[in-house]
């Protein structure tokens, strides 16, 4: 279930979660069959139906980094990545969009901290993006921090309430963050109801008796 490209982020590095709850963790993730932390990303979640693949991710492929890239290098990567946006908002420094753009960079890179600050800036300046507040707010589950991601979610449905990026994503981070099946439906039936021809509506079904099914073992 995902838009464009799709990429395998890596589980929160600093989540505090207990050996419980990350059994629990690793439990969901074999119950839906779907590698660990793959989420739409909001501002990639409007790409063309047709460029969509069959997994569960929405976020954009990450820079392309060879295993053997020492740290060093990865960040020149992404250094070279944001330079010329950097450059760009040395002539307007209040631009959303070019925020945005670093935004992506960092996130993509797995920078979360920085990609929060860079969202953050844009919605200083447009509260009412729905798909960087659902950025900013998958970020921050990327930061092992499920409450301000759920929050960041639902300010966004405020404002988009049909947003399926969003209402996807609130569902996974319900059950896996907070350990809430029954909440997880709730957002997923919210996203077929106000998505009907939603293209991934098979799986999202598969994924909503599923969690049924959990909720019922209690």
């Amino acid at each position: 279930m995902s838009v464009a490209k799709t990429a395998h982020v890596e589980p929160p590095e600093e989540t505090g979660w207990t050996s419980t709850q990350a059994y629990l963790l690793a439990v969901f993730c074999l119950l839906l069959g779907i590698p660990l932390g793959y989420l739409f990303r909001g501002s990639a979640s409007q790409e063309p139906a047709a460029n969509q693949t069959s997994a569960i991710s929405g976020l954009p492929q990450p820079m392309s980094v060879s295993g053997q890239s020492t740290p060093d290098q990865m960040k020149a990567m992404i250094d070279r990545a944001a330079a010329p946006l950097l450059e760009q908002l040395k002539a307007n420094p209040n631009d959303p969009d070019t925020l945005a753009k670093l935004g992506n960079v960092y996130f993509d890179s797995h920078q979360y901290g920085d990609a929060i600050n860079y969202y953050g800036q844009v919605l200083k300046i447009s509260p009412d993006n729905a798909d960087v507040r659902t950025d900013l707010g998958t970020a921050y589950w990327y930061t092992g921090d499920a409450d301000k991601a759920i929050a960041e979610f639902q300010k966004s449905l405020k404002i988009r309430p049909d947003h399926a990026g969003t209402l996807f994503n609130l569902g996974v981070v319900r059950w896996q963050g907070k350990f809430d099946p029954k909440g997880a439906v709730e957002a997923w039936e919210e996203l077929l109801r106000r998505n009907p021809g939603y293209p991934q509506k098979q799986q999202v079904l598969d994924y909503i008796e599923k969690a049924k099914q959990h909720a019922a073992r209690g």
